[in-house]
């Protein structure tokens, strides 16, 4: 095993170590790592075996049950250290993303990274409120007590589009509630994910109480899979794809082992005639494009009454072909994660156009120099007349393309916005309360925002979908009570 390389250079030459058992470990065996900004290498990561997984489990297991009897008060104040270092680390950490995944650097610093801190700081809150409960037996004589224990080790597996938010909120609700944890890092962001490891270890964790592993794409499955199958696993919660949630479900079905998913989303905003044209069109243009449309929640379908349909697609043309603040020119175009994803959303804007779909904005429509330096960029597109039947109407796009279709009442916008085989988040847009509720209880979805985006994400609100979004719920009790084994005891008095 070759000795650790410090990852915090930048270049090529930097290699991103595995953390297992408190140590940062690399391998001969690494892949690279290309950045979108420019479609370089940016650095190169260690690609863990399954050797490396077993070892980092075997890890886990061995820091347990130290871990399971730390005291509350000394889980909560290692977290809390944790997030300062997070905090002060913003600006490096967020480099770290921008480069690894193309995100604008406002969306890391500002977005990204203060929502992870808030998070880390909310399950470090909510550590001292953990407790069971004592029913009373209907037989006389006869009590009981049920307790609130941690399942042992833990394994999450976490995606590239928002890593610090996501693998701050399956290592630290595992580590909150005394399981000790690996995560299965993406192999598009492994050097956010080290960084995780690195503020959590700096802050005092012990060794083995967290292990981040990534690899390569090819060794993926396997990697995954051997540790779902280990014996001293108890737990997993996956964050992804619904195509990659399938394949980790059956897993975790075929070895009995209990399972958080939180999956994709094709995410409807309906528009009603009475709506706020301003606040719903850049309600739409932000849950559609923040972070290159590539969130889980981001809006995929906008739903728009025939009354103010005109006047609603006039402004949302005009806004995204308007020069920014402070700008000549049309707005900057957004990077995509990969060549891969660019190729698979050029298919399905293509698909689409070639079954009818007309474009309101986009490159046929209003073609934007792509910007010198290779980078992988994607013009914004906004699609109308779409087949129901078409790719882009079923499927998530998980980049900046968005649809639109036009209704003629309130029940066809939420029959529209139901028929769908997902069900994470949606939006409606009412100037009038009661109906807006209305509208949001009728609509299959884990979360409905009333004038507001479909990105909606904070700490102390339960997160999840249904439907082919997933099951169970991130956040709040909620999320705490996921990572949680109920056990009753009782006795003869």
């Amino acid at each position: 095993m070759a000795s650790p390389q410090n990852p915090r250079g930048g270049g090529g030459n930097t290699v991103v170590p595995l953390w297992i058992d408190g140590i940062e470990q690399i391998t001969l065996s690494t892949f690279e790592v290309i950045s979108p900004g420019n479609n370089q290498v940016c650095w190169t990561a260690t690609s863990a075996t399954t050797d490396d997984a077993f070892r980092a489990v075997a890890s886990a297991q061995t820091a347990f049950p130290s871990w399971a009897e730390t005291k509350p008060n000394a889980r909560r104040d290692l977290l809390f250290k944790t997030a300062d270092l997070l905090e002060a680390r913003t600006q490096e950490y967020a480099g770290f993303m921008q480069t690894e995944m193309g995100a604008e650097f406002g969306v890391a610093a500002f977005f990204v990274m203060p929502l992870a801190i808030q998070m880390l700081r909310d399950i470090a809150g909510r550590i001292s409120s953990i407790c069971g409960s004592v029913p009373v037996c209907q037989e006389v004589g006869t009590s009981a007590i049920v307790f609130k224990e941690p399942y042992g080790v833990c394994l999450g597996i976490v995606p590239w589009n928002a890593p610090f938010v996501f693998g701050i909120r399956s290592a630290a609700t595992a580590l909150a509630t005394g399981n000790t944890t690996i995560l299965k890092a993406s192999e598009l962001t492994p050097r956010s994910y080290w960084a995780i490891g690195k503020a959590f270890h700096d802050a005092g964790l012990p060794a083995g109480v967290l292990n981040i592993i990534s690899c390569r794409p090819m060794d993926a499955a396997e990697v995954t899979n051997v540790m779902i199958e280990h014996p001293a696993v108890k737990h997993i919660n996956f964050t992804g794809s619904a195509n990659v949630g399938r394949k980790v479900a059956r897993a975790c079905g075929q070895n009995l082992k209990p399972c958080l998913m939180e999956l994709g989303g094709k995410n409807s905003t309906i528009v009603l005639g009475d709506a706020n044209i301003e606040k719903a069109v850049g309600a739409c243009i932000a849950g559609s494009f923040l972070n290159s449309g590539q969130i889980c929640m981001a809006t995929d379908r906008i739903i728009i009454h025939s009354e103010i349909a005109p006047i609603f697609l006039g402004a949302l043309k005009s806004a995204l072909s308007s020069p920014a603040a402070g700008n000549e020119g049309p707005p900057p175009l957004p990077i995509v994660v990969s060549s891969a994803a660019k190729t698979r959303l050029e298919s399905i804007v293509d698909d689409a156009i070639s079954s009818g779909a007309q474009v309101l904005v986009g490159k046929q429509s209003n073609p934007q120099k792509i910007p010198s330096g290779g980078g992988v960029w994607f013009t914004p597109t906004v699609l109308g007349s779409i087949k129901e039947n078409s790719h882009f109407w079923t499927e998530e796009a998980f980049g900046p393309v968005v649809g639109y279709t036009i209704v003629n009442s309130q029940e066809e916008a939420i029959e529209i916005a139901n028929r769908t085989s997902y069900g994470l988040s949606a939006a409606v847009f009412t100037e009038d309360l009661r109906q807006g509720l209305a509208v949001a209880k009728k609509l299959q979805s884990g979360a409905v925002h009333i004038n507001s985006m479909t990105i909606h994400d904070e700490p102390n609100l339960p997160f999840g979908g249904v439907k082919n979004s997933g099951w169970g719920r991130f956040n709040a009790s909620s999320g705490i009570e996921e990572f949680l084994v109920t056990k009753t005891v009782t006795w003869n008095d």
